[in-house]
């Protein structure tokens, strides 16, 4: 019988200091469902690189000397389509948080926090979850609250009358930042039904992933800020 062997989750290293990439290259070929597929010190580097290595998860810091990192988020997913963008930053700037969070980076973690919290990050990114600080989050969705100050308009309406008693209260759930299980546990279905459920809310709502509902759901008055 032949021994089913999971797939391992490509990194790519996008820091401007060796020596951190050295440790971080260290930490994750430490564990045994990650791997590092490449490194980088600037954007140019960063994309070339993801073009090459195809990783499924990009480890971005946000200064990269005379570079920011965000500034490469675009190219970066449009050079690895499958990849997800985790940064990984000592920068305190909430506007450079929010501002890489709406050019796609799904996830950010401090670098002074431990490395297991990275480790689990990296994982739940790639899983297609979002990794944000309350926070980050809560200034990212009042900044598109005070942007967003006018009614809804009508094709908007037209979205949200499309969207299901059940399709509201998931919708509700993702944006307390509870995961496919919490949800599931909570409306006593599985979570087949959840990654279903998530995947007609998108379709509905033209969003790609759960940081954009989420967004949307406040913005459009779907859920209120806690």
């Amino acid at each position: 019988m032949s021994i089913l062997i999971p797939r391992l989750i490509r990194v790519l290293l996008v820091d401007d200091h060796a020596i951190m990439r050295l440790g971080l290259r260290v930490l994750l070929e430490g564990e045994p469902d990650l791997t590092v597929v490449g490194e980088a010190a600037t954007c140019s580097e960063a994309v070339a690189a993801a073009t090459c290595g195809q990783p499924d998860v990009i480890v971005l810091d946000l200064d990269l000397g005379e570079e920011s990192g965000s500034d490469s988020i675009p190219a970066l997913l449009a050079a690895a389509p499958g990849a997800r963008v985790l940064i990984l930053s000592g920068v305190r700037d909430p506007d450079l948080s929010h501002h890489a969070v709406h050019l796609g980076a799904m996830g950010l973690v401090r670098k002074e926090q431990a490395a297991a919290v990275l480790l689990q990050a990296i994982r739940r990114v790639h899983a297609g979850e979002v990794w944000l600080e309350r926070t980050v989050m809560a200034h990212v969705l009042n900044e598109m609250q005070r942007a967003s100050a006018a009614p809804a308009r009508d094709p908007e309406a037209a979205k949200l009358a499309t969207l299901t008693p059940r399709e509201r209260d998931v919708i509700a759930l993702v944006s307390q930042g509870c995961k496919n299980r919490d949800v599931a546990t909570r409306l006593r279905i599985t979570e087949t039904t959840v990654r279903h459920q998530l995947t007609g809310i998108f379709a509905k709502l033209q969003v790609t992933d759960r940081v954009g509902l989420v967004v949307y759901a406040y913005r459009c008055g779907l859920v209120t800020l806690p």
